[in-house]
């Protein structure tokens, strides 16, 4: 094991954003995990994509409580044959599983907009993923309130991915609508297009495909690391295409991050668990120094 893997094994670390309930982990994550906690990862954010998914995500937690730190939330492109924009039917039941398993829950995710020219095939698609979003971001609000009455750690809600052609237009849509505790998670834009994002506070979650795009060594020399984060998105945005990636390679994130700002690569661990920690507060529980 080489000096980066003992360094993350001395801190703690998060993978603010993966698809650990997906079909591509069915058949070894115990192992995908057990694999991440070498490496000193303490909490995966789990996401995911639709209501199907939900029972999935709470299963992994309940067998993993102290590892799996889970998100409810329905993605504003449905997976499926062929993919498309999500319509407010794939609303139906959400809040009701959201509240039934609130306290479980770290988050609302994955949520957002994106207007990715080939799931927009009439205006009306962009409508459905505003009413959309707009639904999922009402559920937030009324958690946060539920569980400041209660005395428990506010509501914090996760942001999909940034994939638009003029992505300057949904960091302003994000903005209009109030939205807050905001995660933007392998941001495809120009670093100048994040600039409202970090003037607003918002957060940059950083996957491992770093190593293979020139965009996002832009991005994350233009975004301080006060508003970094790790993440994996598991399954997908390896380092290499076409291979699955694994929550154990946010530490490819995290050499990234260390060689482009040029500071050390506990430094970069230590403040993006910060970061993680100040947006998601029930992750106090996992992170165990």
């Amino acid at each position: 094991m080489d000096a980066t893997y003992r360094v993350a094994e001395e801190t703690s670390v998060v993978d603010c954003h993966a698809h650990i309930s997906a079909k591509e982990f069915d058949e070894d994550v115990e192992a995908v995990i057990e694999e991440a906690k070498k490496v000193g990862v303490k909490a995966v954010v789990g996401v995911t994509e639709s209501r199907a998914e939900f029972g999935a995500m709470i299963d992994l937690h309940n067998r993993y409580p102290d590892f799996v730190a889970p998100c409810l939330g329905v993605h504003p492109v449905q997976s499926l044959c062929p993919d498309r924009s999500a319509t407010l039917e794939d609303l139906d039941g959400v809040e009701e599983l959201i509240r039934e398993h609130q306290d479980k829950l770290v988050a609302i995710g994955e949520v957002g907009l994106d207007f990715t020219p080939r799931f927009i095939k009439t205006e009306l698609d962009k409508v459905s993923q505003r009413e959309i979003f707009s639904r999922q971001d009402s559920h937030i609000e009324k958690w946060s309130r539920k569980q400041e009455i209660e005395e428990k750690a506010p509501a914090n809600n996760l942001r999909n991915r940034e994939r638009l052609s003029c992505p300057l237009h949904t960091v302003s849509e994000l903005l209009v609508s109030g939205a807050k505790n905001v995660i933007l998670h392998a941001f495809d834009g120009k670093p100048s297009n994040a600039l409202k994002g970090i003037e607003a506070g918002y957060y940059f979650s950083i996957p491992p495909s770093i190593v293979r795009s020139p965009q996002k060594e832009k991005l994350v020399k233009s975004v301080p690391l006060s508003n970094l984060l790790l993440e994996t998105d598991s399954p997908a945005l390896a380092a290499e295409k076409q291979t699955r990636n694994e929550p154990k390679n946010v530490c490819i994130s995290c050499q990234a991050i260390s060689r482009i700002k040029g500071v050390p690569v506990h430094t970069v661990y230590e403040e993006t668990t910060k970061n993680a920690l100040k947006l998601f507060p029930k992750l106090q529980r996992f992170i165990r120094k």
